[in-house]
């Protein structure tokens, strides 16, 4: 028995707590068919709600046939960084699935995780990836094609708050990568220390380009279905930058007759990764399960769970010729395209004060 614990819902669809959200804590006890009955905790971020409902009834029925034991698996939910941050201040997560690795790694450096927590499953613990598109009205009324188009005269752009959510950051870094591209060209010229003064001055005006971009944001939401919500419910917005899968959910909730989906010609490589609380799952007695739960994630149903709720399957080959069709097809690049990784990214823009963000974002307050 699955439930889903957090602070916001997507209309029309509301996921309330099913069983178990009172209780916080993971546990084994037995069962009357003779079996254990063991309660895991996953600890997630905004748009993944459906994803692991479905995933966690399908998981619960492998290990019941494997094992004989029952799994009862509660879903928590909220911002990445905020999550990221309720695990290492007490919330007792048996495992996380966030957005972002940097926010794992958040956790590891308070050492409830394994340092190597990235080399204990494949694809550097990211099951599934995705990238981030458009949400746009019907008939797309602002003519909305490209990252430049959300920086036009008229535009109000709805993305959350880079400071408190995952998807948010990769919002900002699919934006600040096609800035820089747009002016360099290649991304290998930012590597390269003969191209300083080139790279500098690209630096500079994709700055300018994501403070003119912030400036069309009316409103900094918290989270991703925050935004979500901020856009769909209240109408606000003639633009949305989305999950890919989080898109797809609202023309499954809402039909094409209100919006539309934009895939940008560019746009980032999204790489959400998981892991096992190793702390809190050896003293619940859960690390086996734990383990298991996410190395499900990899198998042939794990995959066609995630491609089913519009994530892109590691295993691209069990996608169907229509969720082929279905999946937009662009040029993907990575963090480190731009950026050594998730501390740099920290320092360089999401740094409270110091960083980029907050340099164009309280720039544009005064």
């Amino acid at each position: 028995m699955n439930a889903v614990r957090s602070n916001a819902f997507f209309i029309p669809l509301f996921l309330g707590c099913i069983l178990g959200c009172d209780s916080g804590n993971s546990s084994s006890s037995s069962n009357a068919s003779g079996g254990k009955t063991i309660k895991l905790l996953n600890v997630s971020y905004d748009p993944t709600r459906e994803l692991y409902l479905d995933f966690n009834e399908s998981f619960a029925k492998h290990w019941k046939e494997k094992t004989g034991d029952t799994v009862e698996i509660d879903q928590s939910h909220g911002g990445s960084g905020k999550q990221a941050r309720a695990v290492n201040e007490g919330l007792k997560a048996d495992i996380v699935s966030l957005a972002l690795a940097g926010d794992i790694a958040t956790i590891a450096k308070s050492g409830l995780i394994d340092g190597d927590w990235q080399s204990k499953f494949p694809n550097n613990s990211s099951p599934y990836t995705s990238t981030i598109v458009f949400l746009v009205r019907k008939g797309n009324p602002k003519n909305i094609k490209d990252w430049d188009d959300l920086v036009r005269d008229g535009v109000e752009v709805i993305t959350p708050n880079p400071k408190t959510g995952g998807g948010a950051r990769w919002n900002y870094l699919a934006a600040w990568g096609y800035a820089l591209h747009r002016e360099l060209g290649v991304f290998a010229v930012l590597k390269d220390p003969s191209k300083k003064a080139e790279v500098d001055a690209a630096v500079e005006k994709a700055k300018k380009y994501m403070g003119d971009l912030y400036r069309h944001v009316p409103i900094l939401d918290a989270s991703a279905r925050a935004a979500t919500n901020t856009f769909i419910q209240r109408s606000i917005g003639d633009v949305l930058l989305a999950w890919e899968n989080e898109a797809f959910l609202a023309f499954k909730e809402l039909g094409t007759d209100q919006v539309e989906m934009v895939v940008p010609p560019m746009s980032i490589l999204a790489e959400p990764p998981v892991a096992v609380v190793s702390k809190n799952a050896q003293a619940n007695g859960t690390t086996e399960v734990a383990a298991a739960y996410l190395e499900y994630l990899y198998t042939p149903e794990g995959q066609r769970i995630a491609a089913k709720h519009y994530y892109r399957p590691r295993a691209s080959e069990l996608l169907t010729e229509e969720q082929k069709a279905v999946f937009g097809k662009l040029t993907l690049f990575q963090l480190t395209d731009v950026l050594s990784g998730w501390d740099e990214a920290h320092e360089v823009h999401f740094k409270d004060r110091t960083g980029v963000f907050d340099q164009i974002y309280q720039s544009d307050k005064r």
